[in-house]
């Protein structure tokens, strides 16, 4: 299904687009592909004075901040390099940009994006980042709980599991909001930069 509209106050809300996870290759849509195509959307946004949202997750040192519970797959105990966590060049820097920290998959859940938004009169959401199936579907079923139009721009996600990128790509998202590739989202933008 191609997106049909964007409300007068949409945001556009990328996620986890920072140096550690945009360095992990992506499936089935390229890493580099998803940050231009993310990069675009947020210059469309910008220049129409709409909310551009960068989400990152990062964690304390020892991680007493991450998830907790049980889980079958374990969690990664690596270290991390210095910077993992910054937002990637391409997309910082910029004043008027929001910055949402998580802890977990979710941009909503233990942050203010959601009180962000409301203040701005925010109404539906575009998504894109990384990964399709985590960060991104998470923040997709937490918008639509929290009653946002959701529209998530298919070639400016990606994931490690082109399989995982389907399920969320054609079974999950559209049973959420709409979807539509970054040309289809930059053509609803309105013409004239919001007062």
């Amino acid at each position: 299904m191609t997106v049909t509209a964007l409300d007068p106050t949409t945001a556009l809300v990328v996620i986890d687009l920072q140096n550690g996870v945009a360095a992990i290759p992506g499936e089935p849509v390229p890493t580099a592909d998803v940050v231009k195509n993310s990069v675009a959307l947020a210059e469309g946004f910008r220049a129409r004075n709409l909310p551009v949202v960068l989400v990152r997750v990062t964690f304390a040192e020892d991680g007493a901040d991450m998830m907790p519970g049980r889980t079958e797959q374990a969690r990664p105990a690596r270290p991390r390099p210095e910077g993992w966590d910054r937002i990637i060049a391409d997309l910082a820097g910029h004043p008027g940009d929001l910055l949402v920290t998580k802890r977990n998959w979710s941009a909503f859940y233990g942050t203010d994006l959601d009180l962000h938004l409301r203040r701005r009169g925010v109404t539906q959401i575009v998504l894109t980042g990384i990964a399709t199936s985590i960060g991104v579907e998470s923040t997709a079923r937490a918008a639509h709980e929290h009653g946002y139009h959701v529209t998530v721009a298919t070639d400016a996600v990606t994931d490690s599991s082109a399989d995982a990128h389907a399920n969320s790509v054609e079974r999950i998202f559209p049973r959420l909001g709409e979807t539509g590739t970054t040309a289809e989202i930059l053509a609803l933008l309105p013409s004239e930069a919001a007062v």
